[in-house]
């Protein structure tokens, strides 16, 4: 036991944890604590929003696989968290959002800046701690930094702001990681029967995969059984792209050479991921998912088993765990895919190729009204010739997140990776000005990788004054805006439903590179796709002399599938002057 201040207790809890970098706005609710992160080897990082310090911590866990943290002031600081912490729910970070609340004293007589924070975050944490007197400060600090860390998910550290103050005598407790195991003996018995009798396996590689470090175990086991990978939604780092066995992400706008494989597999082995509904829809008009195969699912959480697709063996286990397990299982064993595994091989490679060429020659979209749009503006580039300029163009070992919208959505089919922790995606929240903040939070946890942002330019109204953050901390990074002057995905569904009646999804006469510069970043505007792979490779390269460049790509307004063509129906109007939209 060591005599020191609450506030002295709280740093000193961090400390212990391997906090290096706090993300948040300055606020008089915990300065007292602020004061001190520097000599305690704390760099406090100011954000221009408090969405974007939440985004920047999930970023920053999400590379690194340690604490992101951000904090914030009471009141109206806080409940600012409340995007990024949902967002960061949903992909399972480990992300501690340190909430100072009004004074112990106060509450409930409806002071300056005073909400109820608890209930706010109940719904998107794993867990949350209330510090209910002063001397159990790092009692709860480290209980929340393990729960993050265990429970694989962000959690509320929430402190009344005079419990700051005050001293007492502290034990400082340290991580306390809990180790998991392949799981049942038994389930990994009936995976390894499944398996062996398995003539076309295809393996779904998750998040989990990831988050377990278990990649080069995947690639194993996939290599033991002669499988398709395929990766799950937005999770396109689970397995690397340049593996002959690797067939490209499942989901919205993802690969048709992975979707044709999974929908021939009699067994589909779902390794670390939850089977998200929205990642295992139709899409390029196939209906993929194989509905006579045997699944096993595995995952860390035993409330996903089963919960989407009907499983036939549940592993309750870490991924890197049971791929190994899984391994030893099949040892010694002979394989019924054995028997036809040149031929699978040979399926693998012709359908990888096609989709490649079909890649290559996509470069106008063929709906009508595309069609029209693109006549009408004389050619110009396609998004799709400016997500393969980049791909191309793209630095080995790379971060990149992705926003939301139309264009961010198309680059899932051309978003490729060699290592684990390298895309950061909106997941399954969805939420518009994300990519930026998120990918500056990776840059702080990982200064020696290039990072790249992609935004539509909608999304880029979101988020866009962090590009001062960048300047002020020297945080380099390189946001790639798509600027088709339009909220795309939302157009998309005016377009297929609505008559081609535009309200509010236009976006016109703005000048993204003129603001980037007087935010005091680099900026480069670019309409040529020949061009665009040299433009973005210099600004890449700027990081490595610590500058943000923001490179804007002046595309059309041609458009992919709708995110969700079963969510939305023809409308029906009774009304004459609403006649011309009837179905």
């Amino acid at each position: 036991m060591t005599r020191m201040t609450s506030s002295e207790a709280f740093v000193e809890t961090m400390v212990a944890h391997g906090v290096r970098d706090v993300f948040g706005i300055v606020g008089s609710a915990f300065m007292d604590a602020l004061d001190i992160f520097e000599p305690a080897g704390i760099r406090f990082i100011p954000t221009v929003h408090e969405q974007g310090a939440a985004h920047m911590a999930d970023g920053y866990s999400r590379v690194s696989g340690r604490h992101g943290v951000c904090i914030g002031q009471n009141g109206p600081g806080v409940t600012n968290f409340v995007t990024g912490i949902a967002a960061a729910y949903w992909a399972h970070s480990p992300v501690v959002a340190i909430t100072p609340e009004t004074g112990s004293n106060s509450i409930g007589l409806g002071g300056f800046q005073e909400t109820e924070q608890l209930p706010i975050f109940s719904k998107i944490t794993k867990y949350q701690g209330h510090v209910v007197r002063p001397d159990r400060m790092a009692e709860f600090t480290g209980r929340c930094f393990n729960r993050a860390i265990n429970e694989r998910g962000p959690t509320q550290l929430n402190i009344p702001r005079d419990y700051f103050y005050g001293d007492a005598d502290y034990d400082i407790p340290g991580p306390k990681v809990i180790e998991r195991g392949p799981g049942g003996e038994k389930s990994l018995a009936e995976a390894a029967e499944l398996l062996s009798r398995a003539e076309f396996p295809v393996i779904i590689s998750g998040g989990g995969v990831i988050m377990a470090g278990g990649v080069d175990a995947a690639v194993k086991l996939a290599e033991r059984i002669g499988a398709p990978v395929v990766n799950s939604y937005l999770h396109n780092d689970s397995f690397p792209a340049s593996h002959e066995l690797w067939a490209g992400p499942l989901g919205y706008q993802g690969s048709k050479a992975g979707m044709k494989l999974l929908s021939q597999a009699d067994v589909v082995l779902a390794l670390g991921t939850r089977l998200g509904p929205f990642g295992t829809l139709p899409q390029h008009g196939i209906d993929y998912w194989p509905k006579q195969a045997k699944l096993i699912q595995v995952d860390a959480d035993e409330r996903m088993l089963g919960l989407v697709k009907p499983s036939d063996v549940d592993i309750f286990g870490d991924a890197r765990a049971a791929a190994e397990a899984l391994l030893r299982h099949l040892e010694g064993r002979e394989l019924a895919a054995d028997r036809n595994r040149d031929q699978r091989a040979e399926t693998i490679r012709r359908e990888k190729e096609a989709w490649e060429a079909e890649l290559n020659e996509w470069t106008h979209e063929r709906d009508e009204w595309s069609v029209k749009i693109a006549q009408e503006e004389g050619g110009g580039m396609h998004p799709r010739e400016a997500l393969r300029a980049l791909e191309k163009a793209m630095p080995k070992d790379a971060m990149v997140s992705t926003d939301i919208g139309n264009i961010c959505s198309v680059a899932n089919s051309y978003l490729r990776f060699e290592r684990p922790n390298s895309f950061l995606a909106a997941m399954s929240f969805g939420n518009c000005g994300y990519a930026l903040p998120t990918v500056m939070g990776a840059k702080v946890a990982e200064p020696d990788r290039p990072a790249v942002a992609y935004v539509g330019d909608g999304a880029w109204g979101l988020s866009m004054m962090e590009t001062l953050t960048c300047v002020r901390e020297g945080i380099a990074v390189t946001p790639v805006v798509f600027n088709n002057r339009q909220w795309g995905a939302e157009k998309k569904n005016q377009v297929d439903f609505y008559g081609t009646r535009f309200v509010g999804s236009n976006i016109e006469h703005t000048d993204w590179t003129a603001i980037a510069k007087a935010m005091g970043a680099d900026a480069v505007r670019v309409d040529k796709p020949e061009e665009l792979g040299e433009a973005f490779e210099k600004a890449c390269d700027a990081q490595k002399q610590g500058k943000t460049t923001v490179v804007e790509v002046m595309v059309t307004r041609e458009l992919g599938d709708p995110f969700r063509r079963d969510a939305l129906k023809k409308p029906t109007r009774f009304l004459d002057k609403y006649k011309p939209y009837t179905a």
